[in-house]
């Protein structure tokens, strides 16, 4: 078989342990996730991008492992000499690696996490980006894109499947939050640059801090109380709150993408 074409460009490389622990908490407990995975006779989960390091792909495998014992975790980086870094970590069938970009090494997975790669791409290219991603995945995969900060405190992501974008999900470390559009910081590349008036993107935000002043009476009782009343508030004013309350209360927000998307 003729090997696939690379498609991507390499990624800045930089990560640290734990930095993923966010996405990967909500990848191995959210339903959505697990039925796909289930319902695989053989599910293989992508890690694309996952730097100079494979440290955040070694700790995808395993937590993902814990729930789902089937799944195998495949890390592709399109930098030979990452690749080549990355064998010793490598316990094949379970975790592998090997070179690949969008074109996923000629993979059909039924889940890709990609962190942090097209945050360093155009905007425009983003949608493109996500087709090729989206084409090449098994039947009722998903794509989980999305950035975080470099210890892991801020993160966000966009989840989607072959019809497109279907949710945004915020989530941030609660007790070092400041305020919630501090995470406008760390937006998905198709968000990032609609932070501003006129914007889906921006009126949640706003909205968001807003809730955020007036739960301000709830700090007495932790960042967490603070945080659950944001959310409730939120919810009063409008939004549709797609985060079971358990996740709420690790400082998850999801909602839904026609109602963040740019205009």
């Amino acid at each position: 078989m003729a090997r696939a074409r690379l498609v991507g460009a390499p990624t800045r490389g930089t990560t640290n342990p734990n930095r993923l622990r966010r996405v990967d908490r909500w990848l191995a407990g959210t339903p959505e996730v697990s039925a796909a995975l289930r319902r695989a006779p053989d599910p293989l989960v992508v890690d694309l991008g996952y730097g100079a390091s494979p440290v955040t792909t070694v700790e995808l495998a395993a937590r993902l492992r814990r729930v789902h014992p089937r799944v195998r975790v495949l890390g592709l980086e399109i930098d030979p000499e990452r690749v080549a870094g990355a064998r010793p970590a490598a316990r094949p069938p379970v975790l592998d690696f090997r070179q690949g970009g969008f074109e996923l090494a000629g993979t059909r997975p039924h889940l890709v996490r990609a962190f942090n790669v097209l945050r360093q791409y155009p905007e425009d290219e983003v949608a493109g980006a996500w087709k090729l991603i989206l084409d090449r995945l098994a039947p009722g995969g998903l794509l989980v894109e999305g950035t975080c900060d470099e210890i892991g405190r801020l993160s966000t992501w966009v989840t989607l499947d072959a019809d497109g974008p279907r949710t945004l999900t915020l989530s941030c470390h609660l007790e070092s939050l400041d305020r919630p559009s501090t995470l406008a910081e760390r937006l998905p590349k198709a968000l990032i640059h609609r932070n501003i008036d006129g914007e889906r993107i921006h009126e949640l935000m706003s909205t968001l801090d807003t809730c955020w002043a007036t739960a301000a009476p709830h700090q007495a009782f932790g960042a967490r109380s603070r945080w659950l009343e944001t959310v409730r508030l939120l919810a009063l004013r409008g939004w549709p709150v797609l985060t079971r309350p358990r996740r709420i209360r690790l400082g998850e927000l999801t909602v839904p993408w026609e109602r963040v998307a740019p205009r």
